[in-house]
């Protein structure tokens, strides 16, 4: 917990927190709203995009869990930041989440009554469905897609949705909302077409960075007990290169951010790359880690287990080569891609 760029109530809540206790959701959700209560995340784009990357790594390397729902909330102020200019902003002791899947067999309709809004149909993926006091969620209205405020008890979490051991913690189940009643955000479009859309990946993938982070420790921690081998050493020294020249990456887009906050299509070449390289930086760590230690901490350490396992399932928010393949075609466009 010693990077300097980390807010230090951040660190501090973090270094008084016992991640063995954070494999439950109602304990997640509590812990969530506690460090929100004690942390400060600058939205991107505000010449501080370096301490919002640094906050959301150092929870990511903590637990993926809390991880998932403090980077929604964080997700959620700046979203609000960005297309309410104030007018909309998260209260003292709310946790508030980002549910903006859209898979064909989940989505939902708005519909306007009156003055009023309301939300009908099931929303899949929905981190913190029984912690969070707030969500912002996307639907279908007859004018476009659109981003809506929803508060409890506006929406039901479906039991048996999310079985998976891997981000239980996180509690990303279905949610069910009957013409439920909602505030538009913004207009159709807006959600997506926004250079913070893109600025928001390049979080999630500095969470993805955190785990990586959190499963290379238990290499330090096996050397402390007894001095890795060859082998394991040249495994430590490949999980190396891989962080460092992520983070680079994630230093350089935190950079570019605060030049051209406004710039969308930069925006999201940058939360390409930055998914894409977290992506294959963490697969890299657990296979590394995992070939240097073998089975022992896998199987006797429950906080690495869950890391490990949280990871695999997080980073498959990626869309894989359809993401590297826009990447490709963005990238080629250009007239000197590559040169330094």
């Amino acid at each position: 917990m010693s990077d300097p760029a980390s807010p230090p109530e951040l660190l501090s809540w973090l270094d008084s927190s016992d991640p063995t206790t954070l494999a439950d959701p109602g304990t997640v959700g509590k812990a969530a709203a506690d460090l929100i209560a004690h942390m400060h995340l600058p939205p991107p784009g505000t010449g501080q995009t370096h301490v919002r990357l640094a906050g959301l790594a150092a929870v990511g390397a903590h637990d993926l869990g809390l991880a998932r729902l403090v980077e929604g909330h964080a997700d959620a102020a700046a979203i609000c930041a960005e297309l309410t200019s104030g007018r909309l902003v998260p209260g003292p002791g709310e946790l508030w989440g980002v549910w903006a899947a859209d898979p064909p067999s989940a989505r939902v309709t708005a519909r306007r009554a009156g003055d009023q809004w309301l939300l009908n149909g099931v929303k899949a993926w929905c981190s913190g469905a029984d912690a969070c006091s707030h969500a912002l969620i996307t639907a279908h209205a007859d004018d476009g897609y659109r981003l809506f405020l929803v508060a409890r008890p506006a929406w039901t979490p479906v039991d048996g949705t999310w079985p998976a051991y891997a981000m239980a913690a996180s509690d990303s189940r279905s949610v069910q909302l009957d013409f439920s009643p909602a505030e538009a955000v913004a207009g159709p479009g807006a959600y997506l077409e926004r250079p913070g859309f893109w600025q928001g990946g390049v979080g999630v993938a500095a969470v993805w960075y955190g785990g990586a982070v959190g499963v290379a420790r238990a290499l330090r921690r096996a050397h402390g007990r007894r001095p890795l081998d060859q082998h394991a050493l040249a495994h430590a020294g490949a999980v190396d290169v891989a962080l460092t020249a992520l983070r680079s990456l994630l230093d350089t887009s935190a950079r570019a951010i605060d030049a051209t906050p406004e710039d969308t299509e930069s925006a999201r070449t940058m939360a390409l790359q930055a998914r894409a390289a977290a992506e294959g930086t963490a697969e890299l760590v657990v296979a590394r880690v995992g070939r240097a230690l073998g089975a022992t901490p896998l199987a006797l350490d429950p906080v690495h287990g869950r890391l490990v396992a949280d990871l695999g399932l997080y980073v498959r928010q990626t869309h894989a080569e359809r993401d590297l393949a826009d990447l490709g075609e963005r990238r080629l466009a250009e007239p000197e891609p590559w040169q330094w």
